[in-house]
Order: structure tokens, then sequence, then C-alpha cells
């Protein structure tokens, strides 16, 4: 509790404060800009776009991995794991620069298509959301691959067993058995993702080209620029404030105990 208190309610307590204080004392100005200010909202709907396409992708891409993974013999197992878990050997900064080699106008990408005749112009595949989309998604896939498998790695194979034994076929058995018991690493992966896309700087910065402004970028901004303390704070009191709201909404629909693994 000591640690938690230091390291996460002292820093959030010295933010509100921030957040409501001015030259002249009490102040909610800064809270204020939402409602005034169009590039507010509009990041934070960019934002949470985001991260929300982020966690489909990562959803979609995850999930096989790890039920290959789930079903696969010990040894081949490790291996799938292994390539999942190698990009954290990489920085994030390397990563993102990688990703901007492989999707710029003259990157990899781009010249296979153009040179099989698939496009005759180059995409636009960096310097926009989809750039961002990509990158966020190659670095914050071990985030849901990881829960998922240590889930499916608890369902007991019987169970799939009786019921083909009882004439379900495997679509049936999959949709019924296995894909209910595995929900919740399912959900732990996706808050996970989801959660972290929100405080992503680096990566939207470098392939988003301006285009695409997130929450923490506009942080960065009011501090950095304006050295505007007392904004940068609400804005960070508000994105804590929404991550709370999509927790609690969650735990209506699977209760953390269980997500946790404590129930």
């Amino acid at each position: 509790m000591l640690v938690v208190g230091i390291l996460l309610l002292v820093p959030l307590a010295w933010l509100a404060f921030q957040s409501v204080r001015s030259d002249g004392g009490f102040t909610l100005a800064h809270y204020a800009r939402f409602i005034d200010d169009e590039a507010y909202w509009r990041s934070f709907l960019q934002t949470f776009r985001i991260a929300f396409l982020v966690t489909v992708v990562c959803v979609l891409l995850g999930y096989p991995v790890a039920y290959l993974a789930s079903q696969m013999p010990k040894r081949w197992s490790v291996i799938v794991l292994a390539l999942v878990i190698l990009p954290f050997w990489t920085s994030v900064l390397v990563r993102a620069y990688a990703w901007m080699i492989l999707l710029q106008r003259t990157g990899l990408i781009n010249s296979m298509l153009m040179s099989t005749g698939l496009t005759s112009d180059p995409l636009p595949l960096v310097n926009n959301e989809f750039g961002v989309v990509m990158a966020t998604t190659h670095i914050l896939l071990p985030f849901i691959v990881l829960p998922l498998y240590a889930t499916m790695q608890k369902i007991p194979p019987e169970l799939s067993m009786a019921g083909a034994s009882l004439g379900a076929a495997p679509p049936e058995v999959f949709m019924r058995i296995f894909l209910p018991l595995s929900l919740p690493g399912l959900i732990a992966g996706m808050v996970l993702v989801f959660v972290l896309t929100l405080g992503f700087y680096i990566t939207p910065e470098l392939l988003g080209g301006g285009r695409t402004y997130m929450v923490s970028m506009l942080v960065s901004l009011n501090i950095n620029v304006y050295n505007e303390w007392g904004a940068a704070s609400s804005i960070s009191v508000v994105l804590v404030a929404c991550v709370f709201i999509i927790f609690r909404l969650i735990s209506f629909i699977v209760p953390f105990e269980r997500i946790m693994g404590t129930r």
C-alpha cells in the first residue's frame, strides 16, 4: 500500500490539484476547454477510435495465435510464444522507425505493390491513422496473446472432447465451450491493449505525421510549448477518469476477480 500510495496516488493527487489551480486560486478554466476548444475533444475522439481499432486488430490476430500455441505440443508452443515475445527485445522507437521505412511511399510494401502491378501509385500507408494502427498493433500484440495463452492452457481438453462425444461439431464445441472459458483472458488482453494505446506517444508522433493527434501529444504540447501544466493536468485527469469508467463498465460484463483468476 505504501508503494501504491507513493507511486500512484500521490502523483494522481498532484495532477488533480494542478488541474484546478491558477495564479488566482481555484479555477475550472482548464476543464472548460473541453467544451470551448474543439481540438481537445477531437483529440480524445481520435485517441479512443485508434485504441478501439488497435484492440480489434489485436484480437483478430492474437486469438488464433494464442489458440494455436495452446493446442500445439509443448516444444512448438514455446517457439510460437518466443516469436511473439521477440519484439520486446527491440526498442519501441526502433520499431516505429522500422514501420516508417516499410510503409513510406518509397518503402518496401509500396515498392512490392507497384512492382507486381497491383497499384500504379504509392498508397498512403503512413502519416495517417492506418500507419499508427499498424505499428501500434505490432508493438502491443503480445499483451493480448500472453493472457489468452495463459487462460487457454487452463481449459481442460476433456471438456471439448465431451462436447464432441455428445454430437457437437467442432465450430459448435469452440463457440459453446472453448470461447466462453477463454473469455477472461480475452477481456484482460483487450483491456491491456486498449489502455496502453490511450497513452501511446512515440508511435503516433512518428507514424501519424502530424495528422494523428492523440491525447499524449496534446499533453506534451501544453507542457513543452505553452508551459500550461494546469491544462496538461486536466487532460490527464479526464483521461484517467475515462479509463476508470471503462474498467467499471467491463466489470459489469466480466468480474475482475474472474479476469485476474482469483475466482
